[in-house]
């Protein structure tokens, strides 16, 4: 296997590793975004994580540890650029250079954070906080959210006739109002009240 860094090009929408796929080595991004996400035999799917710049992808990382194939599916939200560090490359790094083992380290415990919040938020917070959060924190600067009740579901870990069903409710409300492929939020604090309701 080659021990040289490969850069790593890809458009947005193009899939990064799918379960299964053994890993070419440890991906370090520069630009964009990648989505990472989980689909069970039922076929429902739920966002795990994104990676951006700074970020550490924990499926990569678990994944060249235990020297096992991904479990899980990176998509990319964004055009990516990065590069690749392969395996044995990136064994020798963590090994022998200790600023990178720290800041590697530092990413793997903010990772665990994140799927903390994700188990807190799918067994322990409503619905409907778990909704206002995500559309606060996928809405532009504008305002509007770019997605469909599918992508929602996922990232909700809910079904696409649940999200659809408290969307029209929020609309209903007068806190968003729903377009084609969009939805502009139209009461902020009122949404934040919801996110921050632990109920």
């Amino acid at each position: 296997m080659s021990n040289r860094t490969r850069q790593l090009v890809a458009p947005k929408g193009a899939t990064i590793f799918t379960p299964g796929q053994a890993c070419p080595g440890f991906v370090v991004l520069r630009k964009g975004t990648m989505r990472v996400s989980l689909t069970g035999e039922n076929g429902r799917e739920v966002v795990l994580y994104r990676v951006q710049p700074g970020d550490i992808c924990l499926q990569t990382f678990s994944c060249l540890i235990n020297d096992e194939s991904y479990r899980a599916e990176g998509v990319a939200e964004s055009d990516l650029e990065g590069y690749v560090i392969p395996m044995q490359a990136f064994r020798e790094k963590l090994a022998n250079d200790p600023n990178f083992r720290e800041d590697l380290f530092v990413s793997v415990a903010n990772r665990f954070t994140d799927f903390e919040n994700l188990v807190e938020d799918v067994a322990l917070t409503g619905f409907d906080a778990r909704l206002a959060r995500v559309l606060l924190k996928l809405r532009d600067d504008g305002g509007v959210v770019h997605t469909t009740h599918d992508q929602l579901a996922r990232e909700t870990a809910s079904g696409r006739a649940f999200v659809s069903r408290r969307l029209a409710e929020f609309a209903r409300d007068e806190l968003v109002e729903l377009g084609r492929g969009t939805i502009s939020l139209l009461n902020i604090n009122k949404l934040e009240q919801i996110a921050a309701d632990t109920r």
